[in-house]
């Protein structure tokens, strides 16, 4: 279902960064469904880097995977398209700001920031589910939780980057495109 929503905001080459890529996955299967697409994977743990070069071995168009950690200087300073799925939702509040903060400083104007996951919205009821997955991830750690999209779209704004469209995904979740102004 991403998959179907990258072919609406990838042209017919590019350069995609994916942030905290977990265990590759995902880079491997947009890898392969994007052949004249070039992807940078990263991520924090060393243990995450082996899964991801291990899931890319095959993939000539995937870069060795990179550690980042969206807080401190990225080694990655340009990228088309930048993707993070399931991030901000298990980390600190200060970590999605980073993301946006980062991502408008890599983006081009027109650049598009991806990202999926849970959203809780005020003109939308919340799923049970979501319900109870937020309770458990700040009984985790309380700077944890699923974040207000409105106040993602807010902070957002202020890093140049334009809510561009929001689409209903499987299991409550949706992903939400934004493009740098």
């Amino acid at each position: 279902a991403i998959t179907a929503v990258l072919h609406s905001v990838l042209g017919p080459t590019g350069h995609l960064l994916e942030i905290a890529s977990g265990s590759g996955q995902h880079t491997a299967h947009f890898a392969a469904s994007f052949p004249n697409w070039t992807f940078q994977p990263t991520d924090m743990g060393d243990e995450q880097l082996t899964s991801i070069a291990s899931w890319s071995a095959e993939r000539s168009n995937v870069s060795t995977p990179l550690h980042l950690d969206v807080r401190q200087p990225w080694p990655v300073h340009a990228a088309d398209v930048i993707f993070c799925a399931n991030m901000i939702h298990i980390a600190p509040w200060e970590c999605a700001l980073a993301l946006l903060r980062g991502a408008s400083a890599c983006l081009p104007m027109g650049g598009y920031l991806v990202l999926y996951g849970p959203f809780l919205r005020s003109d939308h009821p919340t799923a049970p589910s979501n319900l109870r997955f937020d309770a458990s991830l700040r009984a985790r750690d309380p700077a944890w939780g699923i974040r207000d999209l409105d106040e993602v779209r807010r902070q957002a704004s202020t890093h140049q980057l334009r809510l561009e469209q929001v689409v209903e995904m499987p299991a409550n979740n949706l992903t939400v495109v934004f493009e740098k102004e």
